[in-house]
């Protein structure tokens, strides 16, 4: 009887022991927390008693702090992105604004010839062209990034639909001494997503490659594994030095002086769209020729297996 008295006592003993050692450990990680919460410190819990409970609750706070420390991050990111929008935006709107008002001063001068006067128009036309383009396309790209934006995604053939936008560019591509290279599959590619998305993607795509270079385009459309790809190429030597991952950034545009045709929102609203679809639009820079990668997941046997290609200029 003693020595089960001598026993119970003992583990009574042990277990009084663990309790107030877990609770004085409960108590710092309360203190660690509190300090963390007050900004007075970016530590992470730590335990000097290991007991498993004690263990899993450290494990999982910890994971919380990750996330708001990953949170916080974005989300000045997100406001910094946002300011330089905004000081972008604000700059673009102003310059042809500005040049627009400093016509009309011109225009209500009494000893204007017809010529110069049409001449000015021509100037205020143009600066008010540009001006309706960059307000369209944020207003694009609000809209396209708003969380009630909703695709209608249905069965689309790819090849066809790349070939209406190249054919749509064609006096474009012609104006401007282009000579696109296609390459298509003879087979179809056949796959799931929404059909005006698509034609945007890749008219942006088109469109800021006219923009920029002369000569031969690549074009290219294929099957890889399960997903349609299309591939442009283009010489891009004015790109040299710079980080390709700014392309998809909004306003972004290679001439900091902002002075071309572009409203740098082309490649943002595309890269938008190809994430509400579920697929992945990349750019690669390799010496001067620059690559821009489209990908759209196909559903399992939408795609005919062959692989046989055609190839053509169409200019």
């Amino acid at each position: 009887m003693l020595y089960i008295t001598i026993v119970a006592v003992a583990v009574i003993a042990l277990l009084v022991v663990r309790l107030l050692r877990m609770r004085r450990e409960l108590r710092r990680v309360t203190t660690q927390l509190k300090s963390y919460n007050e900004g007075r410190s970016g530590k992470k819990t730590d335990l000097s008693y290991y007991e498993k409970d004690l263990e899993s609750l450290a494990a999982e706070i910890n994971r919380l702090i990750d996330r708001v420390t990953e949170s916080g991050a974005l989300q000045r990111r997100t406001e910094n992105e946002l300011k330089q929008a905004i000081a972008n935006m604000s700059h673009d709107i102003r310059t042809p604004l500005t040049s627009i008002f400093g016509y009309i001063q011109l225009l209500e001068a009494e000893d204007l010839s017809p010529e110069e006067k049409h001449a000015y128009l021509s100037v205020i036309k143009h600066r008010s062209q540009r001006l309706q383009a960059l307000l369209n396309d944020f207003f694009e790209l609000s809209v396209i990034e708003s969380t009630d934006y909703e695709l209608k995604p249905a069965r689309i053939r790819f090849v066809p639909v790349l070939q209406d936008v190249i054919m749509s560019l064609y006096d474009q591509f012609t104006d401007c001494s282009i000579t696109p290279l296609l390459e298509f599959p003879e087979e179809e590619i056949i796959g799931f997503a929404d059909e005006s998305a698509v034609k945007r993607v890749i008219e942006n795509l088109l469109l800021n490659t006219i923009k920029h270079t002369r000569g031969e385009v690549g074009i290219g459309l294929k099957r890889q594994n399960n997903e349609a790809v299309l591939v442009i190429r283009n010489d891009a030597p004015h790109l040299a030095g710079t980080d390709l991952s700014l392309l998809f950034d909004r306003f972004y545009t290679a001439d900091q002086t902002r002075s071309g045709k572009g409203t740098g929102l082309g490649l943002s609203i595309a890269r938008s769209l190809m994430e509400k679809m579920g697929g992945r639009l990349s750019a690669e820079l390799s010496g001067d020729v620059l690559t821009m990668t489209c990908r759209w997941e196909l559903t399992t046997g939408g795609i005919s297996q062959g692989t046989s290609v055609t190839r053509e200029k169409m200019l």
